[in-house]
């Protein structure tokens, strides 16, 4: 009879401790949220590509793209895009490309991967084109999109800047004389 009080006593003193660290962590503010940490920050990335037809003929045409880092310095890139009319490239220069499909990606060689803030390379190739020559809808850089500058986040520390106090204005202009005592 004892084995089973002892028994039946240890997961309720094992229920109670958990409930009372529940409550103590709860109490204290601290939460599991709080516990979790958080990954390193990630680049910014914001880009500007130029895709110029330079010369055009029937069944081919000559490329030059001009890729603008607009983001944190890069020590490597490699840009992607798709061609949607059976476009094939033949030639290339200033980058190693692979194409599967539509689906096209130059990679930088070794005299143009670093991109600091702001620098430029240009890149280019001559394509086998069956008809039609529409320019690629988007390109992407280290698979970001390039849509221009990168959009600043907001740093997560820091209280925001309270605005600053509007005077108050006073009405300008001529007050009524005062009425002398006794005249009135």
């Amino acid at each position: 009879m004892q084995a089973e009080t002892q028994a039946g006593s240890v997961p309720t003193r094992r229920r109670r401790r958990e409930v009372l660290l529940a409550l103590a962590l709860a109490a204290s503010g601290v939460t599991a949220t709080t516990l979790t940490a958080t990954g390193p920050a990630s680049a910014a990335a914001g880009c500007r590509v130029d895709y110029v037809v330079a010369n055009q003929w029937r069944g081919g045409f000559t490329a030059n793209v001009t890729i603008t880092n607009l983001g944190d310095a890069l020590t490597s890139w490699r840009l992607a895009w798709s061609f949607t009319a059976g476009q094939t490239i033949a030639y290339k220069w200033n980058a190693v490309y692979t194409q599967t499909g539509g689906d096209v990606t130059a990679s930088n060689v070794s005299y143009n991967g670093s991109l600091a803030t702001g620098a430029s390379t240009l890149i280019g190739f001559i394509a086998d084109s069956p008809g039609a020559n529409p320019v690629p809808s988007s390109f992407s850089l280290n698979g970001v999109v390039c849509a221009g500058p990168p959009v600043p986040t907001p740093s997560p520390t820091g209280d925001p800047v309270p605005p600053l106090p509007t005077p108050s204005r006073t009405p300008i202009g001529d007050p009524a004389p005062p009425t002398p005592r006794g005249l009135a």
